[in-house]
């Protein structure tokens, strides 16, 4: 979960849903050398986003998909109010309808990616919800060469499905387009945020608004079990994994990263997530399944590189030039 700032991404098809990251150095400015160094921590927040995605995988049982968005939601809001202290006072109503649209998106992704890996293994599922993201970088940039890459994802998803959706549940196909669909929108909206508040203000009330939403839900669902001190103690786990450390390493490596590294890293989201879903829930992924994800993976790639290039001498429609990239509340 990132707090600095909830700019928007120049790359949306890589961006994550776990917050809004610091502007990262030009091109050709100093790094800096770390223990692990900027591209080192990148990873270890993308392996501690679907780590966190698995332990979550773990709790639904006990809590339900809706219970451990709540907790989720609610912890991370905790953390970020704490941190951040955000001004309720002197915003307009624009403002105001635009964070709680923020949050709206930001609650509908983690709810709509929960009920999905209720259902299907986790690296299919975050291979189909980066569609969204990858779908509104090939719609912004109205280059040709982004219909090669959507073709290319577009034969990912086939794959995944066998052909025909057989070895997959269908309504988890669903709940994980739907996601990829929202985080689309949560792009956008912690972009215009991130243009209204101030640091991290907006991300704090965004999360705020849906851990409220999100709390009747999770307690219709679950009742008295998100009261269960294990319960509570993994929410918090998952909380940690999936926001707070995330923002943490990425808050470091952006200050060093170029955006368009920092993105083609963060593309290979759905590669961590089969490896924790193996590792963790022994999800074994077939050889088609394999080839599908590392298809959208080239895709998301490819679309990455060529909104880069294209970033140089035209920003995105409705987006501000800058290189920065949103990470606020996700897996």
């Amino acid at each position: 979960m990132t707090t600095p700032s909830a700019a928007t991404p120049s790359t949306p098809a890589a961006a994550s849903a776990t917050g809004p990251g610091p502007a990262p150095a030009p091109d050709g400015a100093p790094r800096g050398r770390g223990p692990l160094g900027p591209v080192g921590l990148v990873l270890a927040g993308g392996i501690s986003v679907q780590f966190g995605g698995a332990l979550a995988v773990m709790l639904i049982p006990r809590a339900g998909a809706l219970g451990v968005v709540t907790l989720r939601l609610l912890v991370a809001a905790i953390v970020l109010l704490v941190v951040c202290r955000p001004r309720l006072r002197g915003h307009s109503r624009a403002d105001w309808g635009t964070v709680i649209v923020f949050g709206v998106a930001m609650a509908a992704m983690n709810g709509l990616f929960y009920q999905s890996v209720a259902r299907i293994p986790l690296g299919p599922a975050v291979t189909l919800e980066v569609l969204g993201p990858l779908a509104l970088s090939v719609l912004a940039s109205r280059r040709a060469v982004n219909l090669v890459w959507a073709a290319l994802a577009l034969a990912g998803v086939f794959l995944l499905g066998g052909g025909g959706f057989d070895s997959l549940d269908p309504l988890g196909v669903v709940f994980a387009l739907g996601a990829g669909a929202m985080w689309a929108a949560y792009i956008v909206f912690s972009s215009r945020t991130g243009r209204r508040f101030p640091q991290a203000d907006g991300l704090a009330l965004a999360m705020a608004v849906g851990a409220v939403l999100f709390l009747p839900l999770g307690i219709a669902e679950s009742g008295t079990k998100l009261l269960d001190p294990v319960t509570l103690a993994l929410g918090a786990g998952v909380a940690l994994l999936s926001s707070v450390l995330p923002y943490t390493l990425e808050l470091l490596a952006l200050r060093r990263l170029p955006a368009p590294t920092f993105a083609i890293l963060m593309s290979l989201e759905p590669a961590i997530a089969a490896a924790a879903g193996f590792v963790i829930l022994d999800q074994a992924l077939s050889a088609l399944q394999s080839a599908a994800i590392a298809l959208v993976i080239a895709a998301s790639m490819g679309a990455v590189r060529t909104q880069a290039g294209r970033r140089r001498t035209k920003a995105l429609p409705g987006l501000p030039p800058g290189p920065r990239r949103p990470r606020s509340g996700k897996r």
